[in-house]
């Protein structure tokens, strides 16, 4: 045994950039792109991967090296899909980038990533244009080519662009010798958190990392060969959770939509036959709550993650034709590494107990070897009961390799306790599964007592007018803290709901009919929308903002604030 040793056949790096290779023999043929509604728009998996080695081929001719970050900017279109592929087949890290961003953030991020080349869709170009004219004088400027929009005739021309993408394709060489990494260490994607801190940090994730989550992801997920995956979850949003690799694995029709609202979306699933898609639960609000919405003809598997989404949501959404499965990750994990595997036995079970079952993120995924919850005095486990409230942590293949240029929040994050500190706080069940229950700075802690404001928000989304519910910290001239909801109506042709149906007396009686009575809000304020980040979540920070700008809950006054914003 001791002359065994790792040879270069069995030590081959593992990159998800093979699963196109294997597509390409196995599903050749077979569809795998479409756009939703340009029906002359298709594409087979040999024509995908033939594209993609043209334009890896393009993006090495234009000076671009080992390592260096190329940037994408781009809804979810065929290029966005192809260029998870074809940059780093050029040997470089794939960065794409959050279309909603403002041109403040992503002047600061294209400057932080040292991108050297942007590939913009037509459309978002001027949003670019204002970030790069950000960038400080004699600051290099990355290289930008134009991905034009599908229903242009006329053409465009942006100064500064050096090419378009149609023309790296028809210009690239299709049997290019893609440039395959040294090290499955090697970094494959540069991702940047949301910022609901108001502090994105570039997540750097490894060749070995998405392997391992793709294959685990479609895994656990239960995904047949071949299924029509609507693009619903924006690839922007941790490379599409991994999943813009792990539909290459399973030779799928991969349907995407420039932009979606809920009819289009409804729309897309019956003319594609769409069997799969992902979302954040605002995904999952936004289909459930349609106005006069039918059952699906046939049922849509739909994976969700991010907050954890209210039991009655879940409810809403199944009750549609949709198989909602649960999971959880972060950027910093490069999708969602935990799932809520399902037991037949829980079928039987009330309608009311499933969507709660359902609503747990569950156990982690083959690649994910362990998932914990840590006291976060002693640093031990918590006990599995359900209650007892600790830091989630994890550590497994898809963690990623470190914060880019912040070395500090790099080891401070995953070195001290030898587990990657996510700032969730959950518990662990008597059947080891994890329930996320708030983040470190969202628990509101009122006359000594914690309370998870997901608790909060989970009876408020029950309540029938109710379409949106974040909870934060208000201070408390008796208690300290005490919770404060803000909340937007649901809407009926157009209009919101008459505030003064509605009224924050009424919200609190319903509240506390249902939770314990130090948990029912203090505080409730209605708004048309909460404030989100560009990747949906609530923004929690600025929402504790204004509950602190309020100033203090006078100890007589308790239940008679009303604020109307």
């Amino acid at each position: 045994m001791d002359l065994l040793m790792p040879f270069q056949p069995n030590s081959t790096p593992l990159t998800p950039i093979h699963f196109l290779e294997r597509a390409a023999t196995a599903y050749g043929d077979c569809t795998s792109l479409r756009l939703h509604g340009h029906p002359d728009l298709s594409y087979t998996w040999e024509e995908t991967e033939r594209r993609c080695r043209r334009v890896a081929s393009s993006i090495s001719s234009m000076g671009i090296k080992n390592g260096h970050v190329v940037s994408v900017l781009a809804p979810n279109i065929p290029a966005m899909y192809e260029l998870h592929f074809a940059v780093p087949m050029a040997g470089a890290v794939l960065n794409n980038i959050n279309t909603r961003l403002d041109p403040r953030t992503l002047s600061v991020l294209l400057r932080h990533s040292e991108s050297r080349l942007v590939f913009v869709d037509q459309l978002l170009y001027p949003l670019l244009h204002q970030a790069l004219d950000l960038f400080p004088p004699n600051t290099a400027r990355p290289q930008l080519v134009l991905i034009k929009d599908e229903s242009d005739t006329e053409g465009y021309n942006g100064n500064m662009v050096v090419g378009e993408y149609s023309q790296l394709v028809e210009g690239g060489d299709s049997k290019f010798e893609w440039i395959r990494p040294k090290s499955e260490w090697d970094p494959i994607a540069l991702n940047y958190t949301s910022g609901t801190t108001n502090n994105p940090k570039g997540v750097v994730l490894s060749h070995r990392g998405y392997y391992n989550l793709a294959l685990d992801t479609v895994l656990c997920w239960s995904v047949p060969k071949q299924p029509v995956y609507l693009w619903t979850l924006p690839m922007f949003h941790a490379n599409g959770w991994s999943l813009t690799w792990g539909m290459a694995a399973v030779g799928a029709t991969n349907v995407c939509l420039r932009k979606f609202d809920a009819p289009t979306v409804y729309e897309a699933i019956e003319h594609h036959q769409a069997t799969h898609m992902c979302g954040a639960p605002v995904v999952l609000n936004m289909l459930a709550n349609l106005p006069n919405a039918r059952p699906l003809k046939r049922q849509v598997q739909i994976l969700t993650a991010g907050a954890p989404p209210p039991a009655s949501v879940l409810f809403r959404t199944e009750s549609l034709g949709f198989v909602v499965s649960h999971g959880y990750g972060l950027t910093e994990t490069g999708g969602v590494p935990v799932q809520s595997e399902w037991k037949p036995k829980w079928d039987s079970l009330p309608a009311k107990d499933r969507a709660q079952l359902k609503a747990r993120q569950g156990v982690g995924s083959l690649g994910m070897t362990e998932v914990n919850v840590l006291d976060p005095i002693n640093g031990q486990p918590v006990k599995q009961d359900g209650l007892t409230l600790g830091e989630v942590v994890v550590r497994g293949a898809s963690v990623m390799l470190g914060y880019l240029k912040d070395k500090e929040e790099t080891f401070k994050s995953m070195t001290r306790t030898g587990w990657f500190r996510t700032g969730d706080v959950g518990v662990i069940h008597n059947d080891g599964y994890l329930e996320i229950k708030d983040r470190l700075k969202d628990i509101i802690i009122s006359g000594g007592e914690n309370i998870s404001s997901v608790e909060v928000e989970s009876v408020l989304y029950t309540h029938p007018a109710v379409n949106e519910a974040a909870v934060v910290a208000r201070p408390d001239e008796f208690w300290g803290e005490s919770p404060c909801a803000f909340i937007s109506l649901k809407k009926h042709d157009n209009n919101a709901c008459d505030d003064n149906k509605v009224s924050e007396k009424e919200i609190m009686e319903y509240c506390r009919e249902r939770m314990a009575h130090y948990m029912v809000p203090k505080t409730v304020v209605f708004k048309e929308e909460l404030p989100k980040t560009s990747t949906g979540k609530t923004q929690k920070f600025l929402l504790r903002e204004m509950a602190k700008s309020m100033g203090p809950i006078k100890v007589t006054s308790y239940g008679n604030k009303f604020v109307n914003m």
